[in-house]
């Protein structure tokens, strides 16, 4: 009996304990919290912190005055119809960065069409870093004119929301920041949004340890921006690294034995066709992978320069074009389309950002009519990432997480596609069962990192 009961005290003791949550708003007051950078109101009223939408004003953010690391975050929202807001999470702001624009990560408070409420965005800075096209199950969690209630995990690298008890996002980010919670009232363009509300209430947070962390169940997709490195989740899944981050090895020149000695560099975990003349491979030279592959899900992170052109390709037979130009294979199309005179050139913009080079434009607002914008394009100085899904004869392109283009490489409607390009002059282009993965040198400098790669059955 003393053993049972010395068992059953011990196991009392060892239980996890919950994390111990404390009010960031205490119902009365908006004491510990200040207004930054925009001129929207703030007030306290019926136990809510109420922002008002203002006309002519920048986004603006009620910010803790304390700052968060590692945490549980909770509350709930109402939104006015037609409004878009977003919560900030480790977020600071710097003097000298964009006039002191608050910048860090955003967990995304909306009620449109496109259903990213509980997305994750990287405010003033990355772009989106989690929108729901990864998660589509999640669209509906958000309730329309309701008080919705928002859960959100920030541990070191990992990033998980929930949306009413459904989890809509699971990152691993590259960088573990510290910063504050801020509560955004976004700018609007519309006058007549104007004087529109957003309501907060019951607002807390837990800081959290590693124990507190593990016993969090993660059910969401996973997606990683570790920098060269492999999650246990990937690995288990089948990813592969195409590059170590460090050394040349996998690949090798297109028309070369070995890999280029100039015109290429490897530096900070990033590797980078150096600019030249702009020229099609006149400098270092494309790059291949030494593998050829044939069903699979490719991700390349890649940040571009002003005016800059480069490619993906796959398919790639490096006995094909030997001489001048660029080895031959279908090609996911890199290039600022504001600045790069070859986004005016094709037909219909298919050799703009994310095309289908020459062939067919990218479009994702044919996958999902609610996307404001045909493709979200990160700005220059920022990293965008590709995705090339291969199952056998079908193929998709994915930009920053949305889906861009699919097509059929069989088939007459094929063909009749490649006799209209530049490819024409290739027998049976693009039909290849396997091929190199291609890095393109175009002659402008563009990086790459996080080159990832399963394989399919």
């Amino acid at each position: 009996m003393k053993y049972f009961l010395f068992l059953t005290l011990y196991s009392f003791i060892q239980a996890p304990q919950p994390p111990k949550f404390k009010e960031l708003f205490n119902g009365k007051n908006l004491s510990g919290w200040s207004v930054i950078h925009g001129e929207a109101n703030y007030k306290v009223e019926d136990g809510q912190i109420v922002g008002t939408s203002k006309y002519g004003t920048p986004n603006t953010f009620l910010a803790t005055k304390k700052s968060y690391k590692n945490f549980i975050l909770e509350f709930e929202v109402k939104l006015s119809e037609g409004l878009n807001s977003g919560v900030q999470i480790r977020t600071t702001t710097n003097e000298n960065y964009k006039a002191g624009r608050p910048f860090g990560t955003q967990i995304e408070i909306e009620d449109s069409g496109r259903g990213w409420a509980g997305g994750i965005f990287d405010e003033a800075r990355k772009g989106w870093r989690y929108p729901l096209e990864y998660n589509p199950k999640a669209k509906n969690a958000f309730k329309k004119s309701e008080w919705n209630q928002y859960r959100i995990v920030a541990y070191e690298n990992s990033i998980a929301t929930w949306v009413n008890g459904v989890q809509c996002a699971n990152l691993k980010e590259e960088a573990v920041e510290i910063g504050f919670i801020g509560l955004q009232v976004h700018a609007i363009k519309d006058e007549g949004l104007a004087g529109k509300e957003i309501r907060w209430r019951n607002i807390r947070l837990a800081e959290i340890t590693a124990d507190d962390f593990r016993e969090i169940e993660m059910v969401a997709p996973e997606v990683s921006y570790l920098k060269n490195t492999l999650t246990d989740q990937q690995i288990a899944n089948g990813w592969k690294l195409l590059w170590d981050g460090k050394t040349t090895n996998g690949w090798r020149g297109s028309k070369l034995s070995a890999f280029p000695v100039k015109g290429w560099e490897i530096e900070d975990g990033e590797l980078s066709v150096l600019a030249s003349d702009g020229g099609e491979s006149s400098n270092g030279g494309d790059i291949v992978t030494l593998e050829e592959y044939e069903n699979y899900i490719l991700e390349v992170d890649f940040k571009i320069t002003e005016g800059a052109n480069s490619g993906i390709k796959y398919f790639v037979d490096t006995e094909l074009n030997q001489g001048t130009g660029s080895s031959i294979g279908c090609e996911f199309q890199i290039l600022d389309d504001k600045k790069h005179p070859d986004a005016k050139k094709g037909v219909e913009g298919n050799r703009t950002m994310g095309s289908l080079y020459d062939l067919i434009t990218a479009d994702g607002t044919f996958y999902n009519p609610d996307l404001p914008k045909k493709k979200y394009v990160n700005a220059l100085g920022n990293w965008n990432r590709a995705r090339i899904e291969v199952r056998g004869d079908i193929v998709s392109h994915y930009l920053n997480g949305c889906k861009l283009i699919e097509y059929n490489r069989a088939g007459q409607m094929w063909k009749a596609l490649v006799a209209y390009s530049k490819y024409s002059k290739w027998t049976a282009f693009g039909e290849r069962k396997s091929g190199h993965i291609l890095l393109q040198d175009h002659g402008d400098r563009v990086s790459f990192k996080n080159i990832k790669i399963k394989e399919l059955n």
